[in-house]
């Protein structure tokens, strides 16, 4: 059995404050250039997402523009949907 001397413990926690210190330092050196970089990406993404759905209007919009013919389903607005009678409703009051 090992038993843990002072300066393995003084070592330990060195290395430990160290590596927060160094950790620190790098992180504010390189974490705004990748988050600058994720933006810039997800910007992209963002815009070539907004140039597709355009395409796909413009797209449908040739397509429906081309028919002269207009339909309007009248059978809905003349039969409304039934609501559904599921039972009575009772009234219950308490008795003390």
């Amino acid at each position: 059995m090992q038993l843990a001397s002072f300066s393995g413990i003084l070592k330990t926690l060195f290395y430990m404050i160290m590596f927060y210190y160094v950790f620190k330092f790098l992180a504010k050196l390189f974490l705004p250039i990748l988050v600058k970089k994720a933006v810039e990406k997800a910007s992209e993404n963002f815009q070539q997402q907004q140039q597709y759905a355009q395409q796909q209007y413009a797209q449908n919009n040739r397509r429906y523009n081309n028919q002269d013919e207009i339909i309007v389903d009248t059978a809905r607005s003349k039969n409304p949907k039934e609501t559904k009678k599921v039972g009575e409703y009772v009234d219950y009051e308490e008795i003390d």
